[in-house]
């Protein structure tokens, strides 16, 4: 089992954003991954005031490519974007397979401030499973609620993928509290973070990988853009940062 996640520097379009996200699944792929996560809103920046503007829709054509991408190559990918379903407006993952199929994850627990601009919803709460692994996802202030981690660990989670936008102040709690739940509920943690500026705030990027001891296996040392993969090899996990150039 491989899996990666991409941190990505977010641009103020979203085919450079696209063309990024082409550039590190390519790479991934490359090193056997089966699976890779982006960001929270990955495809488009962290957006509040312009999400409406720059939302995608179910079925999006924006996606297609990235369809062409998972189908080609193999592997599971995760995006982020605003999602706008019945006039309503979601932080949402796209998870897009092999198989070409999309589901979509969706934020429950908004930070203060998102529900100006975006609805909460736990309807939208799919798992993956690949092999013998079962994945469950958030999305950034959603690791800062335990109920969120809790009700992974109720339904067999093995692994547990963050997206998330942490600024260089709020990084450290949430290096806490991941390593935590690693600890008291045994899930392996993949967390991804941007590696540059967006909305005006700086990212302190630092994605990374903690087993399900709370190890920390490997982790960006800040920001910048490449992969973290995560390599399973007889019940036992090592974990790269490959830079991107």
């Amino acid at each position: 089992m491989i899996i990666a996640a991409g941190q990505t520097i977010p641009k103020d379009s979203i085919n450079e954003n696209l063309e990024e996200h082409y550039k590190l699944i390519e790479l991934a792929a490359d090193n056997n991954a089966q699976l890779i996560i982006f960001p929270e809103l990955s495809l488009t920046g962290y957006q509040r005031e312009e999400a409406e503007k720059y939302s995608f829709k179910l079925n999006d054509p924006r996606l297609n490519r990235l369809k062409e991408f998972a189908k080609k190559r193999k592997i599971v990918i995760i995006v982020g974007a605003p999602l706008q379903v019945d006039n309503k407006l979601y932080i949402c993952s796209f998870i897009i397979s092999p198989e070409t199929s999309v589901e979509i994850y969706t934020k429950q627990f908004l930070h203060s401030g998102e529900e100006l601009f975006f609805e909460p919803n736990s309807n939208y709460n799919p798992q993956i499973k690949i092999k013998e692994e079962i994945f469950s996802l958030a999305i950034c202030s959603d690791i800062a609620n335990p109920v969120h981690p809790n009700n992974a660990s109720k339904v067999n989670c093995t692994t547990y993928l963050a997206s998330i936008f942490y600024t260089p102040n709020g990084i450290n709690d949430g290096y806490e509290m991941l390593r935590e739940y690693a600890k008291i509920y045994s899930m392996n943690i993949l967390m991804v973070n941007y590696g540059g500026k967006s909305y005006q705030f700086e990212s302190a990027g630092k994605s990374a990988f903690w087993t399900n001891k709370g190890e920390l296996k490997s982790h960006f040392i800040g920001t910048g853009c490449g992969l973290l993969i995560a390599k399973k090899e007889n019940n036992h996990w090592i974990s790269t940062i490959i830079e991107s150039k």
